[in-house]
Formats: structure tokens, sequence, C-alpha cells
């Protein structure tokens, strides 16, 4: 986002239609729910869901076109990598055989299958790229810890990491597939990984790439499987987000949002936190302290780095990413994705 678009966001505006809003685009779809989204730019985006649904535009979300891999309408697609318009990473969550990743390098037109997981135990949640090779997935624990899955070919080939590096998982304990924010990385080696479902929400950092692990507790309500931090965002290696609740719409989540300065060594409450459960959350390109997270219920905006957030949007949206270029794009529920407009 540019600084005056920035400035626009954070100001209260004469007229209400000056005011950056969701622009909400038509994607030719209203029985899917996207939550999967990769920004590549202010023209391109990926969106993936429920139905083996995968879709892209190149102008801007004027149009899409549908590039689903063929015979994945039984898979539900619940994050999605992309490095430009035409290469992009996605991954199908679910037990043992129903967790798998594809890959495109030619916009869709052709997929590649370049994961199937085997293990009934297995259960996949995210995946991540800290570059156009290297890259994380992750799965709840196997065997009392969380499994990673590696790439070094832009996620041509897999394969699973030791886990003598990765701290026991609570009982319970488990990520959430709910907007591919469960895991993400900063930088050439830095990568978190947001839990819940147990007694208490943590967030797990690495700085090889996935090899070690520590962990730390997150202060966002927990104790419930359907509670704990469900999402991330790092501006750098120090500075990052994390937002969640309870999932449940008849639930309350209060002091679900938290900060961190440190690289995820400690964890601080919002001072004013979002009003409800939010499942996706993106710093603004080129500022210090912007981002948004957004929610079945709307989307809220602090412009501190997470020390109070308000209210900006009551629009459902799932998932929230946006391009360096810039580009911000949200998407969710019955086919909804969304551009920021000023």
């Amino acid at each position: 986002m540019c600084a005056a678009a920035l400035a626009a966001l954070t100001a209260v505006p004469a007229r209400a239609h000056q005011q950056p809003h969701w622009d909400v685009k038509d994607t030719g779809v209203s029985d899917v729910r996207f939550r999967g989204l990769a920004a590549v730019s202010r023209h391109t985006a990926w969106v993936a869901g429920t139905r083996g649904t995968v879709l892209r535009t190149a102008d801007g979300g004027a149009t899409w076109r549908d590039v689903s891999p063929p015979g994945a309408e039984e898979l539900q697609f619940r994050d999605i990598e992309a490095f430009d318009a035409r290469r992009a990473v996605v991954l199908a969550i679910g037990e043992g055989e129903a967790s798998r990743v594809y890959r495109t390098d030619d916009g869709g037109a052709t997929w590649t299958e370049s994961f199937r997981n085997t293990d009934a135990r297995a259960f996949y949640d995210c995946l991540t790229f800290f570059d156009r090779r290297h890259g994380l997935a992750m799965s709840d624990p196997v065997d009392g810890k969380f499994r990673i899955l590696s790439t070094s070919d832009g996620g041509r080939s897999w394969k699973v990491l030791p886990s003598r590096g990765m701290p026991a998982a609570l009982e319970g304990e488990a990520g959430f597939a709910a907007g591919g924010q469960c895991l993400v990385a900063s930088g050439p080696g830095d990568v978190w990984l947001a839990t819940g479902g147990a007694e208490r929400a943590r967030v797990l950092h690495s700085g090889d790439r996935g090899l070690t692990w520590s962990a730390s507790d997150a202060p966002v309500p927990a104790g419930d499987p359907a509670r704990g931090v469900f999402a991330l965002a790092f501006r750098d290696r120090a500075h990052g987000l994390a937002v969640g609740g309870d999932f449940r719409p008849d639930q309350p989540s209060p002091k679900a949002a938290a900060r961190t300065g440190d690289g995820g060594r400690t964890w601080r409450t919002a001072d004013r936190p979002p009003s409800s459960y939010r499942s996706g959350v993106t710093w603004l390109p080129h500022s210090r302290g912007a981002a948004l997270a957004v929610g079945p219920t709307g989307t809220d905006l602090t412009t501190d780095g997470g020390h109070t957030w308000r209210t900006v949007d009551t629009g459902s949206y799932d998932t929230v990413d946006c391009a360096p270029g810039p580009g911000c794009w949200a998407a969710g529920e019955r086919g909804r994705v969304a551009r920021l407009e000023r």
C-alpha cells in the first residue's frame, strides 16, 4: 500500500466513499469457501477452497479463470502459495491421503501432484515458503509431535523432517486449517507455527527452516478444541501478530489478538483486541504499524503494531494477504473475494 493510501485508511474521511474499502469481485462461484489466498500483486491473485477449486485473476479481479486441478473435486484446499502469475503450490487438507500438495508452472493449465500423505495419523494444515525454492508444510502431531514437511525445489518434491528438534505437543494440541496462516515464514530461515485446542495456545518458532523449534505461550483464548491461535503474520523476524479466539459463532472471543517484538519468545495481549474471532491477519506493505485482521464477522485495522484494533468492515472473510507490490486481497465463504481499494 502506498503512503497516500495508508494515510487515507488511518484517517477519518470527510465522505464515506473516500475511505479505502473492500471491493468485492465477482468470481462466478457461490458454492465455494475460499480459505486459501495468495496475493501476487494488485492485478494478480490466486484463491483455493472447497470442492477442489482454484481460481486465478490477472486483471485485478475483473475476470477469474478456473484453474482447478483435474480430479480434485472431493478435496478441500486450505492454503496456496504463489510465486507469480504462473507458479503456485496448493495444499489439500484432511486425514491420510486427503492431505496432498499440487504444483503448477503454467498458470494452472496443468498440475503435478508432488505429495500425497500415506500416514493415516497425519493431517496437514498449512504451508509456507521462505523463497521460491525452500518451503515447509505442517501436520497435526504424530507420535506426540507436530510433523514438518520440507521442500528445497519449489514444491516439486517433499520430505518429512526429523522430529528430534520439535518439542512435545500438549494434550489435544493441533493447528487450525482456517486461512492458510498457521505456518508463516520471514526471511531466509525463520518460521512460526500457531497452535490451539489444548489447555493453552502456543506459538512455535524455528530459526533453521524447521529443524529445531522452541515454544512460547500465547495469551489468547484456549482450553477447548475450538480455541487458539488461528493465524500469524510477521513483518520481519522480530515483530509479529497473532489472532484467533473461538471459531464457534455463539461463543465470545475476548482478548483474541496478541503481539510480539522479540520474534515470538514472548507475547502480549492487545490493549484493545478485535471484538470477535479472527482467522486471518496480514501486515500492510510499506508500513511499520498497520495491519488487517479478518473473520466471519468483519475486518479490523491496527495502526500501532497490534496494540489496538478497530472494526472497519463487517463483511465475512476467512483469510487476507497483501503483496509487496502492493495489493491487498481477502477471501471467504460463498465465493467471496475482494481487493482493497481507495
